[in-house]
């Protein structure tokens, strides 16, 4: 047989020639965040076509002069590319180089149109002039001295930067990080870096521990560190936390830490990580605790102290008696139904009767049950007990829904406790308690461990607390599942209300919501045959693909006849960000349908997203400095390139963000559930498929119909929807607060 290589095998086992060449980065075609990878157009000197290069890269911009070695490639459908091996960036060499360099948002204070002037001033000898001759600018028109003192500034910082950035860009840290260590730590960077890199996943946003452990290792610490055993525990804690949990059981944290830690030249034992949990322990940097099974748990200690705190406040609230006088609030409550000509179901009257005298009470229920009536009638009867009143809510708009029902102001939860953004705590606690008398928070169910404790430490010993919210929707985004808790642990006086009234019932989005509740599929109408129903199947999107055709079907077209503006009544809303309907996918589809690009509309790219004048946006993480918090939801008013800011409108204020800070920002036209809580919309899209088969609970669907105040629209295959209505298995979480409750009052 002959051993001639095939002409495509000796192409695959041959190695490709290495060359380098120069140029300027045009515009980014495409970047991940997560890798790296970016496909770029680069301009060489000389040559009249754009060149593509591709390869994986700390972080580049447009403007930005590189030198790059790797080798020629011919790709199927692309043509030419150059793949890139490693390259540095250089001083640009041309004017126009020089002029996209300073103009592409590297320096603070030089946008597009002052680079341009600066360099028509300079010529070739600018970047030097900037570098030694600095106040030489003043020779420009329209740059002042206050301006020349903050591009010196950024120009000094961006060289303290660019120092880390030769120190972190082998370890696919991005520019972007890059700034945040730099302003996290100035001129202790590569100090705090070198000498523990697991502290930058504990202090800098975005970077999280499998990073951080890269730059590690890379740094030769060793695999069996300390400090890597210690960084894994908490990075797994924080993980469980983040997905709802308050601790894990030791064997399940040693499972995931051991998965965690394993490489190929090191397998951790169980007994190590055993041994590093029992010193963390020692030093309090970790709380272990055997439950009523003697199985032993671990907490990162805040979540410990706070759960256990809580626990103790709620037991004290309780233990306050208020003295009732029942009959005296049923005539009120006579006079006020025949003055308002309304009745009270029995279950409302059992409500506001218990809420009229009890330290703390939950009211709960499903759409249409009349938690909204009941809630307006009890703040009445307080107003006419003399009562002062404090309404809240853990979102804006929530805050601002409980606000128009009542008929007075309501605030969310965090301006209610008057936030300090300095201390990052609340100025309202126990020893500085809220002057009110009677307090009611509506959407109960998003309060997670840490929001509820510091509500309730804040309520006086003389005040009465109200919880309203519907304990079948999802629990919150943080640790914890207080309300679910409260309401099992059968200390607390709660009143379900069940009874769908005549009005309500005549919604389909509440008869189906209340189905699908009792695990029964819901009758839901399909857009061909009854375009009037308020709750609408459309049976056009059985596959992904069809899915978002579909949506971008109803975005452009079906919805605007309806009377409903896209930019502002429709969210569309996905179990999650991954795949072809995911929130990442549908925001860029969304983003072209609703704001797409126009020269009057100012843009940038961070982290491979385009980020627009007039888009929708949501707040990744809670941000104490700007008072911005997880799930606020805002539109982009301004991108300022001279500045390097973004402004974003929320519904209370503006908020003013750094370029380098955008990566706590995402867009909104599609966001998921579980971000959607507290929230209602005219419209909701809801796209629901199999591929989805890991978040599909009956909570998930419920929870996403309730939030459609005018008009529902499912898409999906049914046998998503199917897997949701029989799902039983609620979002189970780990946390003793139910346990605590009912030994503290035992």
């Amino acid at each position: 047989m002959s051993t001639t290589p095939l002409p495509n095998q000796q192409q695959v086992n041959a190695t490709p020639k290495h060359e380098s060449i120069t140029g300027v980065v045009e515009r980014l075609t495409y970047y991940s965040q997560e890798s790296g990878y970016t496909v770029a157009r680069l301009q060489r000197p000389g040559a009249k076509e754009l060149t593509t290069i591709t390869g994986s890269f700390a972080d580049i911009q447009p403007g930005q002069t590189l030198q790059l070695t790797g080798f020629w490639r011919e790709h199927p459908q692309y043509g030419l590319q150059f793949q890139v091996v490693n390259y540095k960036e250089t001083k640009p060499a041309t004017l126009t180089g020089i002029e996209k360099y300073l103009g592409s948002g590297l320096i603070k204070g030089v946008g597009p149109v002052t680079a341009k002037r600066i360099v028509a001033h300079f010529g070739i000898e600018t970047l030097d002039i900037i570098e030694n001759q600095i106040e030489r600018l003043s020779q420009v028109n329209g740059i002042a001295k206050k301006r020349i003192a903050m591009i010196q500034r950024a120009w000094n910082e961006q060289k303290a930067i660019k120092e880390v950035m030769v120190f972190l860009q082998g370890h696919g840290v991005s520019t972007t990080y890059a700034v945040k260590i730099y302003k996290q730590y100035g001129d202790k960077s590569i100090d705090t870096v070198t000498h523990n890199p697991y502290q930058l996943a504990t202090d800098i946003y975005g970077i999280g521990f499998l990073t951080a452990d890269k730059i590690a290792r890379n740094l030769g610490v060793p695999a069996d560190s300390e400090f890597r055993y210690c960084a894994g525990l908490v990075h797994a804690l924080s993980t469980a936390a983040e997905d709802g949990h308050c601790y894990l059981p030791q064997t399940e944290l040693i499972e995931s830490v051991t998965k965690l830690l394993t490489t190929q030249e090191h397998q951790p034992t169980a007994d190590a990580i055993a041994q590093t949990i029992k010193d963390m322990a020692l030093k309090d940097e970790l709380i272990r605790e055997r439950d009523a099974n003697k199985t032993l748990n671990c907490y990162k200690p805040t979540y410990f102290y706070t759960e256990q705190n809580l626990a103790q406040l709620v037991r004290e609230r309780l233990t306050y008696p208020i003295s009732s006088d029942i009959p005296r609030v049923r005539a009120w409550l006579e006079r006020f139904s025949s003055s308002r000509q309304v009745s009270l179901s029995p279950e409302q009257q059992q409500a506001v009767e218990t809420a009229a005298y009890s330290r703390f009470t939950v009211i709960t229920g499903g759409p249409g049950v009349g938690k909204t009536f009941c809630t307006s009638t009890i703040v009445s009867l307080w107003k006419a007990m003399g009562k002062s009143i404090a309404l809240a809510a853990p979102t804006g708009r929530a805050a601002q829904r409980l606000g128009e029902m009542t008929g007075l102001e309501a605030r969310t939860i965090h301006r209610l406790l008057e936030f300090d953004p300095k201390t990052r705590s609340f100025k309202r606690d126990r020893t500085n308690p809220l002057p009110h008398s009677a307090i009611i928070v509506d959407e109960a169910s998003m309060l997670d461990l840490f929001l509820a404790y510091s509500l309730v430490q804040a309520v006086s010993e003389n005040a009465q607390l109200l919880l309203v919210g519907d304990i079948d929707q999802l629990p919150s985004v943080g640790a914890g599942n207080v309300l679910a808790d409260l309401i099992n642990s059968r200390q607390v006086p709660v009143v379900r209300l069940t009874q769908v009234f005549r009005q309500a019932a005549t919604s389909k989005i509440i008869t189906a919501s209340h189905l699908i509740n009792r695990g029964q599929y819901p009758n839901i109408e399909s857009i061909s045959d009854t375009p009037q129903s308020d709750c609408l199947w459309h049976g056009g999107g059985l596959q992904p693909e069809h899915g978002v055709q579909v949506i971008s079907e109803l975005i452009a077209d079906f919805i605007p006849k309806l009377g409903f503006n896209p930019a502002t009544d429709v969210q569309v809303l996905a179990p999650m960000s991954r795949g072809l309907v995911g929130t990442r996918n549908l925001n860029n589809v969304l983003q072209q349908l609703i704001n797409p690009p126009s020269p009057e509309k100012v843009e940038i790219t961070r982290g491979g997203t385009i980020f627009r004048v007039s888009d929708r946006v949501i707040q990744l993480t809670n941000d104490y400095q700007r008072e911005v918090f997880n799930g606020d939801v805002g539109f982009i008013t301004t991108i300022d390139t001279e500045e390097q800011e973004v402004i974003v409108q929320y519904q209370e204020r503006e908020v003013t963000y750094d370029y380098a800070d955008m990566n706590e920002l995402a867009l909104a036209w599609s966001v998921s559930i579980h971000k959607s809580q507290g929230s209602e919309y005219p419209v909701v899209i809801l796209a629901f498929y199999t591929q989805h088969y890991m978040m599909l609970t009956r909570n998930l669907l419920y929870t996403g119909l309730t939030r459609a105040k005018k008009l529902a629209i499912i898409i999906g295959s049914k046998k998503a929807i199917s897997m949701c209505v029989r799902s039983t298995k609620s979002q189970e979480r780990y946390t003793r607060l139910q346990e605590r409750l009912q030994a503290a009052l035992q």
